[in-house]
């Protein structure tokens, strides 16, 4: 099922126009309904505007992107927003400075650590590919990596209709993986990983691990330790090659890296660096939202 191509957020207001068969699958599973919608996405953008420690993005599709993670549950909605901009304020490292252009930035587009996949799965998720391992530990902060992980990520939900419905599956490719890169994660650097991950507005559906060795378990629990027990759930380590994820997700939408047939990570890295690059002013521009100080 393709994605179709990316869109500027000056399209917000079309993002949030929905097929019928979207429509139904959002009263059915995220009570979202049209006679009620608008007036919660102006009740959520009025508590911003009174909120006075906080400078937060306002467009509906930003705003409905958190409504539909709460299951249109209002006060849910207003903590994890607010949750979103305290994580940002607490990691600094990963949400300041995003030009695409600064050489630390561009050597880590070029290596492809963060790739968004171009077409959804059978169920409609979003796909992204987190190669984990990918870059040298000697070289390469890893809060640069996350840096470049989380500029991608905010493109494609930016613009990502499937996304804010069926959630995301998240696969950590591990080739290569050497001890140097487990130095990198410490325990503080994985709580607050972790606890940005569950503060996106879109729900994380599935995390796998492919070409993990069989230690991965031990970086893992650590990462388990700060998860809720619903995404505690949806951890899946598949030891070896990635045979056995092709039993969750056709090939037909994974690139042939993963066993797919559909292209593979050099031409995802060629184009979401043009994503990066075309999209500078927006992801340097995104800073201004935050906890006022």
């Amino acid at each position: 099922m393709p994605m179709g191509e990316y869109r500027d957020e000056k399209d917000s207001s079309r993002l949030c126009q929905l097929t019928e068969q979207q429509r139904e699958f959002a009263a059915a599973f995220l009570n979202e309904e049209d006679i009620d919608r608008d007036e919660k996405i102006q009740e959520t953008r009025e508590w911003i505007a009174d909120s006075e420690d906080l400078c937060a993005r306002t467009d509906d599709f930003f705003i409905l992107r958190f409504l539909r993670g709460c299951k249109f549950d209002v006060e849910q909605a207003k903590q994890k927003l607010r949750s979103y901009y305290v994580q940002r304020s607490l990691s600094p490292e990963w949400f300041t400075n995003r030009d695409p252009f600064l050489p630390e930035v561009q050597e880590l587009l070029k290596l492809g650590v963060f790739l968004p996949l171009k077409n959804v799965d059978e169920e409609g998720r979003l796909i992204v590919v987190v190669r984990t391992c990918v870059h040298d530990p000697k070289k390469h902060k890893q809060s640069n990596v996350f840096k470049v992980g989380m500029m991608l990520l905010d493109l494609a939900c930016r613009d990502h209709v499937h996304c804010s419905l069926y959630g995301i599956v998240a696969i950590h490719d591990m080739t290569g993986v050497r001890l140097s890169h487990a130095f990198q994660m410490t325990p503080n650097i994985i709580r607050r990983l972790v606890s940005t991950w569950q503060a996106y507005p879109n729900r994380i559906r599935s995390l796998d691990y492919v070409n993990a060795p069989g230690h991965v378990n031990m970086v893992l629990n650590i990462f388990r330790q700060f998860m809720s027990g619903k995404l505690k759930q949806r951890m899946h380590v598949h030891t070896g090659n990635a045979r056995t994820l092709l039993r969750k997700i056709s090939p037909s939408v994974l690139p042939t890296e993963l066993g797919g047939t559909d292209g593979d990570y050099e031409s995802l890295t060629r184009y979401w660096k043009q994503r990066a690059e075309e999209n500078k002013q927006w992801l340097m521009d995104d800073e201004k939202f935050k906890l006022k100080t």
